[in-house]
């Protein structure tokens, strides 16, 4: 079995490895610095999963999934994060993702997920699988969810204090695209100044 980790912190990536080895002693695991080098893996080899810190310097986990999709269809991605389960897993199921995990679970749980996406199953705790039902049977919809995946990624970038020139740079796009995107966020979102969106990002656990 081959794993492939990415995360942009070392002591992070061996730790990971670390624990997967225990469970998996036989398995092949390598590990990759940032979302570019993610990618280029998986073009050039054959994995049975990737497990992917969705926030990284330059492209975000989930816009390197996107990319991970088309490239390989079936290979099963697990995200990890730091931020609010509850926030986060939803959109990246939807992006295709087969399982999202807060860092600040238990070794234990990273494995079970492992294990479930590998049987071709989507994995996500028992309190998020909750939370979300309840969203479900209310209808409620929050403001942040009615974005894009790409409007999101320049939502929480603007929301950290990056400027629109910082976030092209950071994307690889221009400067107008950004502006455009922002100025998206600002209308679905109802909000008028990137101070407005780090206040909202703040209060939803989104940053």
């Amino acid at each position: 079995m081959r794993i492939l980790i990415a995360d942009d912190h070392l002591v992070v990536r061996k730790g990971l490895k670390l624990i997967l080895l225990e469970e998996f002693p036989n398995a092949e695991i390598e590990d990759v610095p940032d979302a570019e080098e993610l990618v280029r893996k998986i073009m050039n080899g054959k994995w049975d999963v990737v497990v992917c810190d969705m926030t990284m310097p330059g492209r975000s986990g989930l816009d390197a999934l996107q990319q991970i999709k088309q490239i390989a269809p079936g290979l099963p991605v697990l995200i990890l994060s730091f931020h609010s389960e509850e926030q986060y897993a939803l959109r990246v199921l939807k992006a295709g993702a087969s399982g999202y995990l807060n860092k600040g679970s238990a070794a234990e749980e990273l494995v079970k997920a492992v294990q479930t996406v590998l049987l071709g199953k989507k994995y996500i705790s028992e309190t998020v699988a909750e939370k979300l039902a309840t969203n479900i049977s209310k209808g409620e919809i929050q403001a942040h969810e009615t974005l894009s995946d790409r409007e999101f990624d320049v939502m929480k970038l603007l929301a950290e204090g990056k400027s629109v020139s910082d976030i092209a740079e950071m994307l690889s796009l221009s400067v107008t695209t950004i502006s455009t995107y922002r100025a998206r966020v600002m209308q679905k979102m109802n909000l008028k100044t990137n101070s407005d969106l780090t206040k909202y990002a703040i209060e939803n656990k989104l940053i």
